[in-house]
């Protein structure tokens, strides 16, 4: 009976030890990924090795709460840091940078459509085949959220818009999944997008003419 105990006891305190460092590791992906958003508000290239390594952490500790495709997003992310970062320091025409542009409605109802009957299908796969917690809602916050970053790092404006459904609907997967701060930090991004829809729009009518039509152009 003792030795029970005593084991009870361990394995307690080993999963008492384990959440303690989920937590820390959480609130360093927290901080970091608080600072991609307001760098990224701002213009600023230095708002895609926060994402690097916010993400980094992310990609475990979605692993280990079973949000499968949540994890698997953030391996994308990490991807995407990285050619964020050369798009805004070496891409566009000129090689010094892409500008802020708005794409066409058209084109949008394009990209909710397409994205959409990918999320579905990677949904029913993963409610058939996988032990994903939420897999329509996980793979339709992924599936869009790929498709957004893709516009964040081309700097299209409507991304902010994308953002504020993509975050909203987080909060409740991630409530779900006890990643309480996680949770916190989206109900700030889900105000901190408004304010970075319309400090990007102000940016966009400082640009040059011509640096917006070009891209425009391409986004028919």
């Amino acid at each position: 009976m003792a030795d029970f105990w005593l084991s009870l006891v361990d394995s307690f305190t080993s999963a008492f030890g384990e959440a303690q460092a989920l937590t820390a590791w959480e609130a360093v992906a927290v901080l970091l990924a608080l600072a991609y958003l307001i760098l990224a508000m701002k213009g600023s290239v230095w708002c895609w090795p926060a994402a690097l390594t916010s993400t980094a952490i992310y990609t475990v500790l979605f692993w280990k709460v079973s949000l499968l495709m949540e994890s698997v997003l953030n391996i994308y992310y990490m991807a995407m840091a990285v050619y964020g970062y050369w798009l805004w320091t070496k891409g566009g025409n000129g090689h010094d940078g892409v500008k802020i542009v708005s794409w066409r409605l058209s084109t949008h109802l394009k990209l909710i459509a397409s994205t959409t009957l990918l999320a579905l299908i990677i949904g029913y796969f993963m409610a058939t085949q996988t032990q994903a917690s939420f897999p329509y809602l996980d793979a339709a916050t992924t599936c869009f959220a790929v498709m957004t970053t893709f516009l964040v790092a081309k700097k299209v404006l409507e991304n902010w818009i994308y953002w504020f459904v993509i975050d909203a609907v987080s909060i409740y997967l991630y409530v779900s999944k006890g990643l309480m701060l996680t949770s916190v930090l989206f109900v700030f991004y889900v105000v901190m997008v408004v304010f970075g829809y319309f400090m990007w729009r102000n940016q966009m009518k400082t640009q040059r003419p011509s640096d917006s039509m070009v891209v425009l152009a391409g986004a028919a």
